[in-house]
């Protein structure tokens, strides 16, 4: 005789042996009202061979029953499957098994039988409850083996192309995945805009060019979440590890599409993969100890010509997708990094701070990418909720540009541009010289050309209108320095609009 229900609400699967089918029936309704998958069977013989062809977590077994008692069925049941969870019952508690006995083969737990079953389906319950704990526990030590057995491999001296792809390689069996990406900062490079270096695995085993189209700006900016804040981001389709180096620095990220059903799947290997990440970025930091040691002048010209290369070519590429937001928006960057760049040369700035402020200028704007079209092309008036989502552009700017590390001096730019030096600004309401000085100038580039601009919600202004509300906000929304020295120079604004349009047409 077999009962048996097939559409549980767990993954928990149960054996009821027991010779009189009334006791399956009855505790059949006790396991079919709780949702888990059962199965009843009355040969105590063929339960054995059940057990040894099936997956089974949980036996309900009876003692006294023909051909072989409950005790015998353990014993033969320990020869080959030492984890499964057995409860014995009996009708009869002066023909229990002794203590002894119970201990020496591993039964869980004893229960007389009754009418009732709240004291079984208490054992029940806390069955599961110890398988469940069991199943994390030996998730979690077959984990911590697959580490162990990766972390040679990935310590192997190669070179770091190869090192990446074999994390990537070694993380994927962990989280049932097959499409990876890791991106890390080059700690080769001496100065202090260091290039990132991307490896792919799966779909995202591309050139940079076409990876760098496979990323959306909200993929961007959680990335950069994970890189700024060191934090682990999960989802129930994805997993972003930061890579934290023995200084605590954030060296890079993994990024890894998930195939788990559920987030609770995920955060079981939460230390698992934070483990991981930790021996990776070691890895990837005595990789690079021993290539500056070891590289060749010539080969780091090559590698520092390729970078400056790619540099351009990311700029380009981003520049591009910022002005294809909006039309009536298109040139504006350009032209503010042009402004930028004109101020700061009367700062007698350096032209690595020039070169800064360009990419500044170029990329202020490059969190709009990730404010809903309504809101950016709105005519009208904008509501508060509309205004607030606006305000965050500065902070997803910069969450974006974060994730390459080449972009690390412009980021705190970008953040701060909206920034007032009477403190009324955002995101943080910054005051005077807590606002970076490169922002500074920003801002004022920035307002200039918005308001020489034609936009969705007005027409613009003359030069003069122009200049008249620079001088008016100087030293409340402007720094009043900055104001000073851009508006002396529009006095050749006639030139400064024809080598614009040279430079950009």
């Amino acid at each position: 005789m077999r009962k048996q229900l097939v559409e549980p609400k767990n993954n928990i699967r149960i054996l009821i042996v027991d010779d009189e089918p009334g006791i399956i029936d009855s505790l059949s309704i006790m396991l079919k009202r709780s949702g888990y998958y059962y199965e009843g069977i009355t040969n105590p013989l063929e339960a054995v061979e059940k057990v040894k062809t099936g997956s089974f977590d949980l036996m309900i077994l009876d003692y006294l029953m023909a051909p072989i008692h409950g005790d015998e069925v353990v014993k033969r049941i320990r020869e080959f499957n030492s984890e499964l969870y057995i409860l014995l019952l009996t009708g009869h508690k002066d023909l229990a098994p002794p203590l002894e006995t119970i201990r020496a083969l591993d039964i869980q737990g004893y229960c007389e039988k009754s009418d009732r079953f709240n004291q079984l389906q208490l054992l029940v319950e806390s069955g599961i409850k110890s398988i469940t704990m069991m199943r994390t526990i030996k998730k979690f030590r077959d984990g911590l083996n697959r580490i162990l057995e990766s972390v040679p491999k990935i310590y192997q001296l190669q070179p770091i192309g190869n090192i990446l792809e074999d994390i990537l390689a070694e993380l994927l069996p962990m989280v049932s995945s097959e499409n990876a990406f890791i991106l890390v900062d080059n700690i080769i490079d001496s100065d202090e805009s260091r290039k990132s270096i991307f490896r792919g695995i799966g779909k995202y085993k591309a050139e940079i060019y076409d990876f760098m189209s496979m990323l959306d700006s909200q993929l961007l900016e959680r990335i950069g979440k994970a890189k700024i804040t060191k934090n682990i981001i999960i989802t129930q389709t994805e997993i972003i590890l930061p890579l934290i180096n023995e200084l605590n620095d954030s060296i890079g990220v993994i990024y890894v599409e998930s195939n788990n059903k559920s987030e609770t799947d995920i955060a079981e290997g939460y230390k698992l993969l934070e483990i991981y990440a930790s021996q990776a970025a070691s890895s990837i930091s005595n990789a690079f100890l021993h290539s500056l040691v070891n590289i060749k002048n010539e080969e780091l010209s090559k590698t520092y010509e390729l970078l400056r290369i790619r540099y351009l070519d990311t700029i380009e590429a981003l520049r591009q997708v910022v002005d294809a937001k909006d039309e009536y928006t298109c040139g504006h960057s350009d032209r503010v990094s042009y402004y930028c760049v004109k101020i700061g040369e009367a700062f007698n700035l350096s032209e690595q701070e020039l070169e800064t402020l360009r990419v500044a200028g170029l990329f202020h704007d490059v969190g709009k990418m990730s404010i809903a079209d309504d809101i950016l092309f709105k005519s009208d008036k904008l509501s508060i909720r509309e205004y607030n989502e606006i305000k965050k552009h500065p902070t997803k700017g910069a969450r974006i540009l974060s994730v390459i590390s080449m972009f690390k001096n412009v980021v705190p730019i970008v953040k701060c541009h909206h920034e007032r030096i009477d403190g009324k600004g955002y995101p943080d309401g910054l005051i005077g010289e807590q606002i970076p000085f490169p922002a500074k100038i920003v801002a004022v580039a920035d307002a200039f050309d918005a308001m020489m601009s034609d936009r969705h919600y007005r027409s613009k202004l003359d030069l003069n209108a122009a200049i008249n509300q620079l001088m008016v906000g100087s030293g409340t929304q402007f720094d009043s320095h900055v104001v000073s020295k851009f508006v002396n120079m529009l006095g050749d604004y006639k030139k400064m609009e024809k080598e614009i349009a040279y430079t950009y047409e």
